[in-house]
């Protein structure tokens, strides 16, 4: 399920307002991201149309999150240029923490008839104080983190959903989606490490797929580490196929 580097950039632009960082920063055609340092994701510097020249950006990026305590990352997708991968190598940034988008279509329901709809599963548009400790817990985040994790999930601007699984009345399983023009996106998918191996990660899957079908989405999509291999098997059993990669550049040091 390979996309168009126009494709890319639309997604690319869900996923970014799905997990929005604090403060935006746009250099050219790159987009530089800043929340406090939580998350990668929201700490980086990402092209935001293909081709985007690279020239005094690394300057820029560096110049930012130098006055903010923080290394200069770069998130590399296919929009980047493949000499600025080999830019940042030869300034010493090392390679890091390749990562899959992966997509499935929604479309027809037959993953549906297949999966379910994630039965047990409670949906709610809003999060509750209970959903973003047990979220915050299960995904390991810190006490010092919690008040720039939560401000995160507050920020989200387009239509949310927050997932919670719960096994014999105890919350077990968490997840988030965020539905924009026509697809979803799945963002965190944890389970309680105990209870792990039985099939509650399809279950909550399957129930945030449902909801974004029935917000309209005809397509479904998330990002997956490489090196996790047990989750890619889950996603590729519920019909996920890899869009395109990305990867991270960190500075030697870091």
């Amino acid at each position: 399920m390979k996309l168009t580097l126009h494709d890319i950039e639309a997604l690319e632009q869900r996923a970014f307002n799905a997990w929005p960082a604090r403060q935006s920063l746009i250099v050219g055609g790159w987009l530089l991201r800043l929340t406090d340092g939580y998350t990668k994701r929201a700490n980086s510097a990402n092209a935001l149309v293909a081709g985007a020249p690279f020239a005094g950006v690394l300057e820029e990026a560096e110049a930012l999150y130098g006055r903010h305590g923080l290394p200069a990352i770069f998130r590399l997708s296919p929009l980047a240029p493949p000499e600025v991968d080999r830019q940042l190598d030869d300034a010493g940034y090392r390679y890091f923490d390749p990562s899959l988008v992966l997509q499935t279509d929604l479309v027809g329901g037959t993953w549906i008839a297949r999966h379910g709809c994630g039965d047990g599963v409670a949906i709610d548009e809003r999060p509750s104080d209970a959903w973003l400790a047990g979220f915050a817990a299960a995904n390991g985040v810190a006490s010092a983190q919690r008040q720039t994790h939560d401000s995160i999930i507050g920020s989200i601007a387009m239509p949310a959903a927050f997932a919670t699984l719960h096994d014999h009345g105890e919350p077990i399983g968490f997840g988030l989606a965020v539905y924009e023009r026509a697809a979803v996106g799945l963002f965190d998918i944890v389970v309680a490490p105990a209870h792990r191996g039985r099939g509650f990660g399809q279950r909550l899957v399957a129930a945030l797929m449902a909801w974004g079908k029935n917000r309209g989405a005809d397509r479904a999509y998330l990002q997956v580490r490489a090196e996790n291999v047990g989750a890619q098997r889950l996603y590729d059993r519920l019909g996920f196929r890899e869009a395109y990669r990305y990867h991270y550049r960190v500075p030697g040091s870091t």
